[in-house]
This record gives C-alpha cells, sequence and structure tokens, in this order.
C-alpha cells in the first residue's frame, strides 16, 4: 500500500512534462558516459598509434647495418705529381769545339772587276763571339768557297784543296782572316788535267762553313 502510494506521489509530483524532463537528463547523462568511455578508449589506441609511427620514422631514417655494409666505399683519389729533372750542361772549356751560333761568318771580293790575268780572289772572315776561346775547323773540309753563274756550277774550293783540314783556335773578338784565290778555270772535272779557263761575266761566289752561311758576294771577269 505505501510502494504503491509513492508511485502515485511520483507520478503527480512530475506529471507528463515532468516525465519527459526526466528521461532527457537520464538520456544526456548516459550519452556523456558513452562519450567518456568512447574518448577513453580512443586515447589509448592513439597513444599506440604514436609509437608505431615513431617507431617506424626511427626505422626509416637510421640505415640498417647490411644496408650500410652493402653501400659501395669511396676510393681515395690517386695524384700523380710529375718532377721535372733537368741536367746541367758541361760548362765549356777553352778549347773546346766553337759553337755554330756563337760564329759569325761574312766574305767579301778583293775587286769587284777582274781584268784579263787577274785572278780573283776572296777575303773569308771568322769571328768568335762565345765567353771562351774554341776551335774551329777552316780547312776545305769544312769551308768551301763556290763560284756560279747562274745555274751553271763553274768552281768549288773543296774539289781543287790539297788540304782537308785545318784546326785554329780563335779567341773571342779576334776574326780569323783567310783569303782564297781562284785560278778562272773551270772546275767541274775535280781540277785534274786540262781545264777549260771561265768566260768573261758576272759570277757569283758564295761560302759556307759547318752550320754557317754569308751573303753571296757578285762579281765581275773581263
Amino acid at each position: 500500500m505505501h510502494t504503491e502510494r509513492m508511485e502515485e506521489d511520483t507520478e503527480s509530483d512530475y506529471g507528463d512534462e515532468g516525465l519527459d524532463q526526466f528521461w532527457k537528463r537520464r538520456a544526456i547523462a548516459l550519452a556523456g558516459v558513452i562519450g567518456t568511455i568512447g574518448f577513453m578508449v580512443y586515447a589509448c589506441s592513439g597513444d599506440d598509434d604514436g609509437k608505431r609511427t615513431v617507431q617506424n620514422a626511427a626505422a626509416v631514417g637510421t640505415p640498417s647495418a647490411s644496408a650500410s655494409s652493402a653501400a659501395p666505399a669511396v676510393m681515395p683519389t690517386v695524384t700523380v705529381t710529375a718532377t721535372a729533372t733537368t741536367t746541367a750542361k758541361p760548362r765549356k772549356k777553352d778549347g773546346d769545339a766553337c759553337d755554330p751560333k756563337a760564329m759569325v761568318l761574312s766574305l767579301a771580293p778583293v775587286k769587284d772587276v777582274y781584268r784579263d790575268g787577274e785572278q780573283p780572289q776572296f777575303r773569308m772572315t771568322l769571328v768568335n763571339t762565345g765567353e771562351r776561346a774554341c776551335t774551329f775547323d777552316v780547312g776545305r773540309d769544312s769551308v768551301d768557297l763556290r763560284v756560279s753563274s747562274g745555274t751553271d756550277r763553274v768552281w768549288s774550293a773543296r774539289q781543287c784543296a790539297r788540304d782537308g783540314s785545318s784546326i785554329q783556335l780563335l779567341r773571342r773578338g779576334i776574326p780569323y782572316t783567310e783569303t782564297i784565290t781562284w785560278d778562272r778555270r773551270r772546275g767541274n772535272d775535280g781540277c785534274r788535267g786540262h781545264r777549260e779557263e771561265a768566260q768573261p761575266g758576272t759570277y757569283v761566289a758564295k761560302i759556307k762553313a759547318r752550320g754557317l752561311k754569308a751573303p753571296r758576294q757578285v762579281f765581275a771577269l773581263r
């Protein structure tokens, strides 16, 4: 009887509207509890995912031992340096052979025109411009005077020479002078037997030595 009284009192206290409010509050409270529980579950599962994400990132950023061992080794660069070795030339001394680069050769006819019966003469001059006295072969084996007329080779001092070699000591700046004479005869046959005399006309004289040349000289026979 008492219980029935309470239910009657309750229903009478709330009425229809009060009962609706009561169940709304109950639903809101139940929803809050469920939301709290869901958030806690999500939070716990999120921590695990974060840990896995960090672990994965660490695994990607740090190369494994096998990967590092498989990487090709960097070979050292080898630089080869070439060292030039210069050999000092032996110093020249007095009496050594003359250096052609230090010699000056010149030729000049004694006269420009030679009359009938006159033998042309040519003055050869050789000067040593080096620092020391040196030796030079001024014989016909080394020095040759040639006379030509156009393309015709008329005479050669070497062909008609008796001496083949003549070594001279040439001191610095002191000229060596020699006069070479042509007998006006053609020497194409090596100066043996009868030789034909050169005809009047214009001729060219040239002189050569070992490694040396001099300007040619023009002269005439009358």
